[in-house]
Parts: C-alpha cells; structure tokens; sequence
C-alpha cells in the first residue's frame, strides 16, 4: 500500500498525475471531451499499483475522473461560450436524456466487478478510435433528431459514459454534426452536455462508493482526494488551452492520431482483461 511508499516513489506518482493532466486538459478543450479517456486508464494503472483493492480500482479511477471533469467542463465551456460555440438550448431538448442514463448507469457500475468494467472500457474505446481514423467531417448523415432518437441516443450516451468515467462528448460531438451543428458548435454544445454527465456521474460514484462502505484510502465514495487536488488546476488551464486552440488550427490529423492512441490504450486494456 502507499504507506510503505518513500519519498522518491510517490513523487514520481505525483509526475505521473501531472503528465497526465496536461495532457487529458488539452484534449478535453480541444475536443470537447471531459478528458476521461485519458484520465481513466492512467489513474487505474496509478492506483493500481499503489496497492488499491482490485475489487475497487476501477470504480475509483472512473469516479474520480467524473470529480475531475467537472471544474475542467466549466472552462472548456466556458472558452467555446465565448467563441459563440455553444448552443444552451441542447441541454433541454438532449441533455435532460443524458442526464437519465448517467444516473441509472453509475450506480448500475457500482455492481459490476473491475474485470467487466476493464472490458466494457476496451470495446466501447476500440469503436470509438475507429470512428475518430475513419468517420470525415463531410462525412453526410442526417438526423431529425425527434423525440424518440433524442430519448434512445440520450440515454445510451449516458450509461455508457457513467461506466467509462468520460464526458461523453465523443459521442455527442458526432450526433450533434448530424442534426445540423457546425463542428465547432458541435464541440462547444457537447462540452456543455459533458458538465451534467460529470456533475451526476460524480455523484452517483460518490454515493454508491459511500454506500457500499468502500473505505478506501484517501478517498470519499469511489472518488479519490489527491488525485482531484492534482488534476484540477492543471486540467483547467490546460482546457483552456485546447479549446482555445481547436478554433485556430485543423482537426483531422489530431483526430487521426487521437484515435490511434486510444487504441494503444484499448488494446493495453483488453491485455489486463485476461490477466486480471
């Protein structure tokens, strides 16, 4: 456990979490993600290796990356805002979809064993760096988007975010192009959704982990205290950074190589699957 850890060993954990919030910072502005994709499989090898319950390791590294996006969403919201990016109105008409499969979703994982969540993390993440190397921005696919795709898409779109501790605007940013917004819009409106997916997935893994009496070191519930203090002010600026950017400079050949990192991460994952 961290306990038996010297000085030279939790440092180096420290730079670990640092390198990360720079990075999972500036993709979650630039991309409107809230930045788990990165997050999550970094905290999980972290806390891992510090001696967390494997029972919990999961469930800890997806809550606190909930805990994370927050304050991160309201930068990267805040910066597309004063692009003219953001469309409030998504929030009512969508939004309030999302919201119902993030609930539902974050205490449905409070159930489920590390081993199926690693394996849920790996799929959902292989289709999602697919999507990222091969789906074109001109790519022409038309969505109504009436009630019954906004309630079936809402939803899914939230439980599967609360299983993966992200922002869910992976997902979003491609459903929004569909119906009509601007890629940009799109990013900026979707960033916005990612803040209620964070703010109620958070709480769902603060209370399930509460619930279920996890006791785990240095944590409340399934959200662990250092790991946010360390994140938060660099993941803020680092959103600003990005979102900032996103608006400047092309986004295919990040998007390209974004995908094609995610699925070295998928692929390590899906690795720790069988040797769980």
């Amino acid at each position: 456990m961290i306990e038996t850890f010297g000085l030279n060993q939790i440092i180096f954990f420290l730079i670990i979490m640092a390198i990360t919030a720079v990075v999972a910072g500036f993709f979650a502005g630039f991309f409107g993600i809230g930045g788990g994709i990165i997050t999550v499989p970094c905290l999980f090898y972290i806390f891992g290796a510090i001696g967390i319950d494997k029972s919990f390791v999961m469930h800890l590294a997806v809550g606190t990356s909930f805990a994370i996006i927050v304050p991160t969403a309201i930068m990267s919201v805040f910066t597309h805002y004063k692009h003219k990016a953001v469309d409030f109105g998504v929030l009512k008409t969508y939004g309030i979809f999302v919201v119902i499969g993030v609930v539902i979703g974050s205490f449905f994982a409070a159930s489920m064993e590390t081993k199926s969540l690693v394996l849920f993390f790996s799929i959902i993440i292989y289709l999602l760096a697919i999507n990222l190397i091969f789906l074109k921005d001109k790519t022409k696919i038309k969505l109504k988007f009436n009630l019954f795709q906004r309630t079936v898409l809402g939803f899914i779109v939230g439980f599967v975010s609360s299983l993966m501790g992200i922002g869910g605007a992976i997902m979003n940013v491609p459903i929004l192009k569909f119906v009509g917004y601007s890629i940009n819009k799109a990013i900026g409106s979707a960033a916005s959704i990612g803040f209620l997916i964070a703010v109620f997935g958070c709480l769902g893994f603060l209370i399930s982990g509460i619930f279920i009496k996890t006791n785990i070191p240095l944590s409340v519930g399934f959200i662990n205290v250092p790991a946010f203090l360390i994140f938060i002010p660099i993941t803020i600026l680092m959103a600003k950074a990005g979102a900032t950017a996103v608006h400047k400079i092309k986004r295919e050949i990040i998007a390209k190589l974004f995908g094609l990192f995610l699925i070295i991460i998928a692929s390590r994952f899906l690795y720790d699957y069988f040797n769980l």
